[in-house]
């Protein structure tokens, strides 16, 4: 399909569609500004914060969650980039399962994609916080954590462009201490050698266990959540949907390789076994930090603090950003409350506003707490796994089911989603019974409210027409 003719649709209301309060949104995005918002959301360092917990889970072959959290994400990316090219709509996941499956699969898709994006930006503020009381520890991480998320929303409100541009300076920084860390890193390990087997950062350490591997993915998927926002600056950018689907792609690929290869090394370079780290809940955390701290010296371990605390607030930045469109999204097809969809020079203010409080009360209460950081990150993986699988379905009804587009291609419409919707239930299936449990409970609330809002909206069909006052 032609991608203009896909961006009329979406730019434009269609008849009976409501329109958006205060305008919509604006194009001035293009592909860098789109890969930079993909790569600060899931940020380059993002494993510093969980490697600790994944070496532990994994038995060691943490280089190997990595990889196949890679492998699991490409067919999600790959329907991402299915869809973004045939409906190029701000509401993401959201749009694509309403589309592709029915206005009730498609609430329930942004209704769970709502707490992974409501929720990730809480958990960027928090691993802010974390690493600025690790350098001023005088300071409490709570409010280094509310710091954070105050200037991160004056920038979003500022505009999507404005802070692109702040988070292009960001990314900069952060790919910088990256390569700093790989290269001291390899004269370490050419120098004196490896602390653990070479090849155990994918075979394990203390034996392998596919079990095991499969409840670490379930945990590193936190890592790459993130390339998927870039579908919901759709209607954003001024380079067509194709550009999109291009940027959701490049960013997990190269998310990927940079995942990997920084995990392997640590994992060489880490003095403690992973039985000793799981049997150590408390040196999990500081893991990363422990071990360039031992191998290198305390300048590198400084310098990764710095980064994480600047980088992980602008993750949080890309987060809210993302989740305001969301919101915006939901509320201009009147499944949250309209005045969500309402925009001001371009820039949906009430609905960034509300994810910011919504992520301000989380972010306190979590770092306030000493497993608030747990509580949240296994909450935020359930639903958006589980958006990720209607994503999926979506691709299979828009494509197969409803062929919208002609003919279907069976492989990339069909075969592909099903073995990514298969490999995202299995890492649902061995993930944590709390995570699980906390999933159930907000789809069962999700359920309450559209069962409502059908009532609701039933009712009003079924309400006579009032004659025509003379």
């Amino acid at each position: 399909m032609d991608d203009r003719a896909a961006e009329g649709r979406a730019t434009g209301p269609a008849a009976g569609e409501p329109r958006t309060a205060g305008g919509g949104l604006r194009r001035t995005l293009g592909f860098r500004d789109l890969v930079v918002y993909g790569l600060l959301f899931i940020a380059p360092m993002a494993p510093v914060g969980i490697f600790g917990t994944l070496d532990a889970r994994s038995h060691g072959s943490v280089a190997l969650v990595y990889a196949v959290a890679t492998v699991a994400m490409a067919f999600t990316a790959f329907s991402y980039a299915q869809m973004v090219r045939v409906i190029p709509q701000a509401g993401s996941v959201f749009a694509y399962a309403r589309k592709g499956l029915g206005e009730g699969p498609g609430f329930i898709a942004g209704w769970m994609a709502m707490l992974d994006y409501l929720l990730i930006p809480a958990v960027a503020y928090l691993f802010a916080g974390i690493a600025m009381e690790a350098l001023v520890p005088s300071v409490d991480r709570w409010i280094w954590t509310a710091i954070a998320v105050v200037i991160t929303t004056l920038l979003n409100l500022w505009g999507v462009r404005a802070a692109a541009r702040v988070g292009f300076a960001v990314l900069a920084l952060e790919i910088a201490v990256l390569l700093v860390f790989v290269v001291a890193a390899v004269v370490v390990l050419a120098r004196d050698g490896a602390t653990r087997g070479w090849s155990t950062p994918f075979t394990g350490d203390d034996g392998f266990s596919t079990a095991a591997v499969l409840g670490a993915v379930s945990v590193a998927v936190l890592s790459y959540l993130g390339f998927d926002a870039i579908a919901s600056f759709a209607e954003e950018v001024t380079g067509g949907s194709r550009l999109v689907a291009r940027a959701v792609l490049f960013c997990l690929v190269l998310a990927g390789v940079l995942f990997v290869v920084q995990t392997y090394l640590v994992a060489l370079l880490e003095p403690a076994t992973s039985a000793q780290l799981a049997a150590d809940p408390a040196r999990q955390g500081p893991a990363f930090y422990d071990a360039v701290d031992a191998s290198v010296g305390t300048w590198l371990h400084d310098l990764v603090a710095v980064s994480k605390a600047v980088g992980a607030a602008f993750a949080a930045l890309a987060a809210q950003a993302a989740a305001g469109r969301l919101l915006f999204a939901m509320g201009r097809e009147r499944r949250l409350p309209y005045t969500l969809s309402r925009t001001y020079a371009g820039v949906p203010r009430v609905a960034l506003l509300l994810a910011a409080v919504v992520t301000l009360i989380a972010a306190v209460w979590a770092a306030r707490r000493a497993d608030g950081l747990d509580r949240l990150v296994s909450v935020v993986d359930i639903g958006a796994l589980t958006a990720f699988v209607l994503l999926h379905a979506s691709v299979v009804g828009w494509f197969v089911v409803r062929r919208r587009e002609g003919p279907p291609r069976w492989f990339r419409h069909a075969v592909l989603p099903v073995i990514g919707a298969a490999i995202l239930i299995a890492v649902v299936v061995e993930a944590a019974g709390s995570a699980q449990t906390a999933g159930a409970i907000w789809l069962a609330v999700g359920l309450v409210v559209l069962l409502v809002q059908r009532g609701r909206h039933g009712r009003r069909r079924g309400r006579p027409v009032e004659p025509p006052r003379p």
